[in-house]
């Protein structure tokens, strides 16, 4: 751990500013910042979870139901056990598991820059994804941290040929969000290369027949409790305007939001999604990572852009994939240390005042 100490402070520095910043704002508009970070939007739902279990509906005017069983129970699991040996309430429980988790995700990402392409760029690597628009949600009782600490060490493992640490790091994952199945996605690609080139044991077998069962497990579980087996969880989402649709909503959406006037929140995740759609574009044509990696990004990048439903909340969506940031970690890395400052101090003020911004004065979800 002692190679990752400098970037994982870099990375501490940089989430604590940001929510140094966004409570001094808070405290300015009269606003608790621990509750914004703790119960804000979807974080409600999983402490409510936590402490009553599964069985909340929500009945609008317009006739939309929408249901807990949308959200994944390994998060809201977890809160339940911290506030079982912890004297703290779910929110609390919340944040302390998504800051271990941030700083446990750092440290995967951190391990995996090295490994791919050495010490500096890692620093960088890591730097540049707290520092992201959108990071703010990673300070938040959310589930884009554990996400993440769960894919970056399925493929750590993966990278070190452990598979059953694989397998069941990606089976986690799939318990924690739904596009926690690009883990699982990851895993039986790698696994698939090694059949094909004839190397597969049974430990690969076993880590790819692991990897998809917690997400699997969760959606034939709602799908028996809505007696729907294979359909039930899909409709849940429905219920929350979700769906995939390989992008028809997302660009319906786009194309009336350039039609007339439209909100901050929708014009900055079109634009961050666009960003992220250009860096899968040079990963893949011009680094070129490992096979895991690339289907992992582009797993994420696919059901992000391919989903309809909470446009706003798309550039969340891809908090997870960080391998989008090796193109720019890479670049910054090989670029002048004064040209390199003055983008990683833009993109600290665009993060810092972003999740301010997303947290206090916007009138949607992140």
């Amino acid at each position: 751990m002692h190679r990752a100490a400098p970037a994982l402070g870099l990375f501490a520095a940089a989430r604590l500013t940001g929510m140094l910043v966004l409570a001094a704002w808070a405290w300015h508009l009269g606003r608790s910042p621990r509750a914004l970070l703790a119960t804000s939007w979807d974080s409600g739902w999983y402490t409510r979870i936590a402490a009553h279990g599964y069985g909340h509906t929500l009945h609008w005017p317009d006739g939309v139901v929408q249901s807990d069983l949308a959200f994944f129970p390994l998060y809201p699991a977890l809160v339940r056990a911290v506030t079982t040996v912890l004297p703290v309430e779910g929110g609390t429980a919340g944040l302390l598991l998504s800051w271990a988790g941030a700083g446990l995700a750092a440290w995967g990402i951190y391990l995996i820059g090295e490994r791919l392409y050495g010490r500096r760029t890692a620093v960088v690597l890591v730097l540049l994804w707290g520092l992201l628009p959108h990071s703010i949600v990673l300070s938040m009782a959310y589930t884009e941290p554990l996400m993440t600490a769960l894919a970056a060490w399925s493929l750590y493992a993966l990278l070190t040929h452990r598979w059953l640490w694989a397998g069941a790091l990606a089976a986690l994952a799939g318990l924690s969000r739904p596009n926690g199945i690009a883990v699982a996605a990851a895993v039986l690609a790698a696994a698939a290369y090694e059949l094909y080139r004839r190397r597969a044991t049974a430990r690969v077998w076993a880590g790819a027949a692991l990897a998809p069962l917690g997400w699997l497990s969760y959606l034939l579980w709602v799908g028996a409790r809505r007696g729907d087996l294979l359909g039930g969880y899909f409709a849940v989402q429905d219920g929350w305007t979700s769906r995939f649709d390989l992008g028809k909503g997302a660009l319906v959406f786009v194309r009336d939001m350039l039609r007339g006037p439209t909100q901050f929140g929708f014009a900055t995740a079109l634009l961050f999604t666009g960003a992220g759609v250009l860096l899968f574009a040079l990963l893949a044509l011009v680094e070129r990572p490992p096979l895991p990696v690339l289907v992992y990004a582009g797993v994420l990048v696919l059901i992000t852009v391919g989903g309809s439903g909470f446009f706003e909340s798309k550039p969340r969506f891809l908090l997870p994939a960080f391998p989008l940031l090796f193109p720019l970690a890479q670049a910054l890395t090989k670029a002048r240390p004064r040209a390199a400052i003055v983008v990683i101090a833009a993109l600290a003020g665009l993060s810092f005042s972003f999740g301010a911004y997303a947290l206090t004065l916007a009138r949607m979800a992140l």
